[in-house]
């Protein structure tokens, strides 16, 4: 029992001390990688042909797809570890299960919920169209609803193509649309913020390490509460977590806040001669 309890002060504390390590360490490299700026020229291209409204769609629609084909492998390979991981967690959690922690876990959890997440939403795109009413308004007031539809029907594409089952508690099945839906949801929000206010670079490593740590939070709590299987919730995190990059790639884009390609330093100069 006591094992339950680390595990879920971990998944407070794990997010709390990586997030900040990922953000100071890696995403400063991942920025001035090379793949990063092949992504500033094909989100260049786009928008110069498209203009930023089309290429902010041509960005979600595509990146949608690819996280669907990234995810759907993912799901047949963590299908297979059903019988030696999540039958076992699932057994030693609901042979420990206690009722007080049993109540706290399901009311956090539903937080996830499809319901909840339906007002924070609505409530956040009516907030953010009022303080950008002298800029680019329509941005919150189609990002937001559309993170949310996008999540749901990403999701509910895998569901039916890994269909994988689901516990004999509940009807949770892969990935979970409960982190998935944190994430997104709270995940633009936090975005948007960020271009509204000048936000700090301490300011918003902590925002995503709160993000991370409600996302966690919220993992924990779909097993203790028995609506999923450990695998789906790794692969909600998964899931999840790449929709996001590609809703905040798209919203960036709408807003043009894209950094412009670096030119290539290995590009040689084209030299010019003429003949007589």
């Amino acid at each position: 029992m006591v094992l339950i309890y680390v595990l879920g002060a971990a998944s407070v504390l794990v997010p709390a001390v990586l997030v900040p390590v990922v953000a100071t360490r890696w995403v400063p490299v991942a920025r001035e990688s090379r793949a990063a700026d092949r992504l500033r020229v094909a989100v260049a291209g786009l928008t110069e042909a498209l203009g930023r409204v089309g290429a902010a769609l041509v960005v979600l629609l595509a990146g949608s797809a690819a996280v669907v084909t990234i995810c759907w492998p993912l799901g047949e390979a963590l299908s297979r570890l059903e019988p030696s991981v999540d039958h076992p967690v699932f057994d030693y959690v609901h042979a420990r299960r206690v009722e007080g922690w049993a109540d706290v876990n399901s009311f956090v959890t539903a937080i996830g919920d499809r319901y909840p997440l339906k007002w924070v939403t609505v409530v956040a795109a009516v907030g953010f169209v009022i303080v950008w009413r002298r800029r680019r308004w329509w941005i919150p007031l189609l990002a937001l609803p559309l993170q949310f539809v996008v999540e749901q029907y990403t999701q509910q594409v895998l569901a039916l193509t890994v269909n994988r089952g689901h516990p004999p508690t509940d009807l949770g099945t892969y990935p979970s649309g409960g982190c998935a839906r944190v994430l997104l949801t709270f995940g633009t929000i936090a975005v948007l913020a960020g271009l509204t206010w000048n936000v700090p670079r301490r300011g918003r490593i902590a925002i995503a390490t709160a993000l991370a740590v409600l996302v966690s939070v919220e993992g924990y709590t779909r097993i203790y509460a028995e609506k999923h299987w450990l695998t789906d919730v790794v692969g909600g995190w998964i899931f999840g977590t790449l929709l996001l990059g590609v809703m905040v790639l798209a919203v960036l884009v709408a807003d043009g806040r894209v950094r412009p390609p670096s030119r290539s330093a290995d590009a040689a100069p084209v030299e010019v001669t003429t003949s007589a």
